[in-house]
């Protein structure tokens, strides 16, 4: 039986799918599977992945035809994975030796429905450490109760999917898969969900995954139209959260945290083509008046006055045509 899956998207990323590889075959055993999906890149990385899966232990190749983007990718890994338990891996990150082996004993010590990991950011040489926002550690806690409270970093602000381990019981209940075709901001509506509706996690002191930032083919570095997914992701959060039976609690986090989103893209407008920042600022008006307006108008007040006059400003903007998400 296979006790864990490693599902593994990549895209044009032939110049660090080798130290990705390594990486994996140092957690490589016996009853571990790395399904290596890749998402219809156009340099060499087919080829390096080809070669993966004759030489790597535990390999499955899969490739898409269709370029589909990162949600479509890891459900494709999702539907193909034979594991008891699920996890991720960027195609241009790396991990460090037995990290994988650790993580599975400590969900099978815990016993829980996922677990949170921390992880190292990578810059060109510097390193950074990122902790998961949540205090009680290698403890079962309830992932509803980590949502709150609203004006601080949360458990579903830490949205990485690949910082953690999954049993198989969240994809029976349709809580792993991603949204199809998001581009961005696709951990967003996952994160929440699996908050929402699972029943059990823990957050552990492991370091492990080595999360490599600035790279140039990455949409967090292109400021394309793609970026804009981001709207569609949290639409997706708060028509969710509004349908929950605490929607009255958890809207007001939801919503905060999606205005702080637009606050960070309108802050960085210049790194986007002139036509996507345009669209970027009808999108977003036409979002802030989708909101839940007595809830907006609360999170508003709650902000700094800077960005929340920014943000009142955008929504008395005039509505425009393809403002739609």
């Amino acid at each position: 039986m296979v006790k864990l899956s490693v599902i593994v998207p990549f895209y044009n990323v032939q110049q660090y799918a080798p130290d990705t590889l390594r990486s994996l075959e140092a957690n490589a055993r016996e009853d571990f599977e790395f399904i290596l999906v890749d998402d219809c890149s156009r340099d060499g990385t087919p080829e390096i992945l080809a070669r993966a899966e004759r030489e790597l232990p535990g390999a499955v190749y899969v490739r898409h035809e269709k370029n589909g983007g990162l949600a479509t990718a890891r459900n494709t890994g999702i539907d193909r994975a034979r594991g008891e338990y699920l996890t991720f891996l960027d195609g241009d990150d790396w991990l460090a030796p037995g990290y994988y082996p650790q993580l599975v004993s400590a969900i099978d010590e815990l016993g829980c429905d996922f677990i949170r990991t921390d992880h190292v950011q990578c810059t060109a040489r510097s390193r950074q450490v990122h902790r998961v926002p949540v205090g009680r550690r290698g403890v079962v806690l309830s992932p509803r109760e980590a949502i709150l409270p609203a004006d601080r970093s949360t458990s579903v602000d830490y949205a990485y999917a690949w910082a953690g381990i999954y049993h198989r019981r969240l994809v029976d209940k349709g809580l792993l898969h991603f949204t199809d075709g998001l581009r961005t901001a696709e951990d967003r509506p996952w994160i929440w969900k699996l908050h929402r509706e699972a029943d059990s996690f823990a957050a552990v002191s492991m370091l492990g995954v080595f999360y490599r930032r600035g790279v140039a083919s990455s949409l967090t570095q292109i400021g394309d139209v793609r970026q804009l997914d981001f709207i569609r992701a949290f639409d997706q959060v708060i028509a969710e959260t509004a349908q929950d039976r605490e929607a009255d609690q958890l809207l007001p986090k939801a919503v905060r945290t999606y205005c702080a989103i637009i606050s960070h893209h309108l802050g960085s407008i210049e790194r986007f083509e002139p036509p996507v920042a345009k669209k970027l600022k009808s999108m977003s008006a036409a979002a802030l008046r989708r909101m839940p307006q007595d809830v907006l108008d609360e999170a508003l007040d709650s902000m700094d006055i800077q960005r929340a006059g920014k943000l009142r400003r955008l929504r008395r903007r005039p509505a425009s045509a393809g403002a739609a998400a």
